[in-house]
């Protein structure tokens, strides 16, 4: 009897049992030695602490997302004086004296405690351990006038209390405020530019729009700022609509013409399309555009008979409203412009539910030119009341809720 031949299939048996072990230890090795070194792509999404432990993960679940085919933009304003507001003026260290209006003397605080919501679904709770994970090596850019800083202050405060202090900063370097949360490697930015093309109006604090200069075709300058931002949100109307006419160039920068509002919003939102496929990556970048926010100059719009502004006003509008401060052209034009736009832009509709809040503007209680009014010029509302900036907390919150809730819809916990 032999023994060899029956040695020789145990071996063959054995064979392919070793390499297979070999190969999982090689490979178990590999990811050991991975996630040993800060290359790994667990710490690339998440992060590494000091020392060396894992950040905790914030996931987005299913109930973060509002439903599919709802229109947000669609509802009412309801008193939630619980959930809301979601910060206070003292606690955020990062709001400019044109928006603190209870700082400023106004004797009510009703504006802070509506929340909007939509009527076929809900909107998820604003969490800003979401957001800022969303956010994570990323940069958020607001790009706009004086109201969309507003915006921008608003995100900034809605985030900022959970960052501990010697862990976040705010840089003014102009035309851009720049917050930044360390931990996260993220930022949430704001640049001035109130037409979004080059104008005469681009210093950040030397401007006026007494005087107004477009250069409709012109928007390279700008454009190096917002290069290789991962989420930009744009904004720009009420310096358009001043007047009815606007100096403008469009070819030759010498060649100074008086165009219609209208067809000058059309030539530089054409001119901010081509720049957004010819710089937007869509697949890493998010590109959002708000609609017009709203103004409340006359009282007579939503109180037939009367001759105010908007001073005094403690409550929102109840039922249909649209104000003449709202242009219907300029809507169409906007559009126009996203439906033949080759790049993805997100339209965020917020005029019809701001059209709502005639009582959450600065009206007295903020700045003109850059001062607190005087006793004097208090003593006149009618003259002297902004019907066009938000007080903060206020109506601005709730669009950044809205855009946070867009930001959840696409956003993928594993990258």
């Amino acid at each position: 009897m032999t023994i060899k031949p029956s040695l020789d299939r145990r071996i063959q048996t054995l064979f392919p049992v070793a390499l297979a072990c070999l190969l999982l230890l090689g490979t178990a090795r590999l990811v050991l030695d991975s996630l040993k070194s800060n290359q790994s792509s667990i710490f690339r999404v998440y992060g590494r602490q000091e020392g060396g432990e894992f950040k905790k993960p914030v996931f987005v679940l299913p109930k973060d997302r509002f439903e599919k085919g709802c229109n947000v933009f669609e509802g009412q304003w309801v008193w939630d004086n619980v959930s809301h507001p979601l910060y206070t003026e003292e606690s955020c260290p990062y709001l400019v004296k044109q928006t603190t209006c209870q700082r400023n003397g106004r004797p009510d605080s009703f504006y802070q405690d509506w929340r909007w919501q939509p009527r076929a679904c809900e909107l998820p709770r604003f969490d800003p351990l979401k957001l800022l994970d969303i956010l994570r090596g990323k940069r958020l850019m607001f790009i706009g006038d004086s109201v969309q800083r507003g915006q921008f202050e608003s995100m900034v405060c809605m985030v900022q209390s959970v960052i501990p202090d010697g862990k976040k900063s705010f840089h003014r370097i102009p035309p851009m405020k720049i917050f930044k949360a360390e931990e996260y490697n993220a930022s949430i930015e704001y640049y001035w530019a109130p037409f979004i093309v080059e104008s005469i109006s681009d210093h950040a604090t030397n401007h006026t729009v007494l005087k107004r200069l477009v250069n409709l075709d012109s928007i390279a300058k700008h454009g190096k700022s917002w290069e290789g931002v991962d989420v930009l949100v744009f904004e720009s109307y009420v310096w358009w609509m001043y007047k009815p006419s606007i100096n403008a160039t469009h070819g030759s920068t010498d060649d100074i013409q008086e165009f219609n509002v209208t067809t000058a919003y059309k030539l530089a939102l054409e001119t901010w399309a081509k720049w957004l496929e010819s710089n937007i990556n869509s697949i890493k970048q998010k590109v959002f555009f708000m609609s017009m926010s709203p103004t409340h100059l006359w009282s007579w719009e939503w109180r037939p008979g009367s001759d105010e502004s908007c001073f005094n006003e403690s409550y929102p509008i109840e039922g249909p409203y649209w104000g003449t401060g709202s242009n219907l052209q300029i809507m169409k034009i906007v559009d126009d412009i996203l439906r033949e736009s080759k790049i993805n832009v997100t339209f965020l509709n917020i005029t019809q539910l701001s059209e709502y809040r005639k009582d959450g503007h600065t009206t007295i209680y903020g700045e003109r030119k850059g001062k607190l009014l005087t006793k004097e010029q208090r003593s006149d509302p009618k003259n002297f009341a902004d019907c066009i900036h938000w007080c903060l907390p206020g109506v601005p919150d709730a669009w950044n809720e809205i855009l946070y809730a867009y930001l959840l819809q696409n956003h993928q916990n594993f990258m």
